[in-house]
């Protein structure tokens, strides 16, 4: 089996075990069962934005040492953040629906994902056009500082700070978010080993 197909099988048996656990995840007082796609959202989320903080990282290193390699990492992790990014939004639409019957498309940081979703399309097919590995990289590190500047000043409406989770005390909710977490992590590797074993 190609390294290409073997990444793809990982990704998607990881994807099954994230299924399952997220079946298996507590349930909550209030949102009873329902929680549960909100635990998954909420890791999905930040995998993809641990992958846009990655391609940027390694983005950097590639632009400072002027090693392909580093930037063929930016692009593959890149194309895996946005891939995160754009399955987010129909899971945060669906723990809006379950958990308080209704889309609240007009929430900010909702809003904002959404804007963030289509530029980071656009964005990622381009550099995939062009195929230049410098503006890759640089376009990679420009996308996350963009996004985390505004969602940095963006209001919370239904994103409460600080951490609903963290600060909840509920240790059985805390270690299986950070499990989720965990293999949410492991299927973006997945993903992103699949994107760079394709790079020519």
């Amino acid at each position: 089996m190609t390294k290409t197909k073997s990444s793809l099988l990982y990704f998607l048996v990881t994807l099954l075990a994230i299924a399952l656990l997220t079946w298996l995840g507590p349930e909550e007082k209030s949102l009873g069962a329902n929680v549960r796609i909100v635990y998954l959202h909420g890791a999905w989320v930040m995998a993809a934005e641990a992958a846009f903080i990655a391609a940027a990282l390694v983005g950097l290193a590639g632009l400072v040492l002027r090693r392909n390699t580093f930037h063929n990492w930016s692009a593959a992790l890149g194309r895996t953040g946005i891939i995160f990014w754009v399955t987010y939004l129909p899971l945060s639409m669906f723990a809006m629906q379950t958990n308080w019957n209704g889309l609240f498309l007009a929430e900010p940081r909702f809003r904002l994902a959404i804007i963030f979703a289509v530029t980071g399309v656009l964005l990622q097919v381009g550099l995939w056009l062009f195929n230049l590995s410098w503006l890759t990289s640089f376009s990679n590190i420009l996308y996350i500082i963009t996004l985390r500047v505004f969602f940095a000043t963006a209001k919370n409406v239904m994103h409460p700070p600080p951490s609903p989770i963290f600060n909840s005390g509920m240790w059985n909710v805390i270690f299986f978010f950070v499990g989720l977490n965990i293999l949410a992590w492991l299927a973006a590797y997945f993903l992103t080993r699949y994107f760079f074993a394709k790079k020519p």
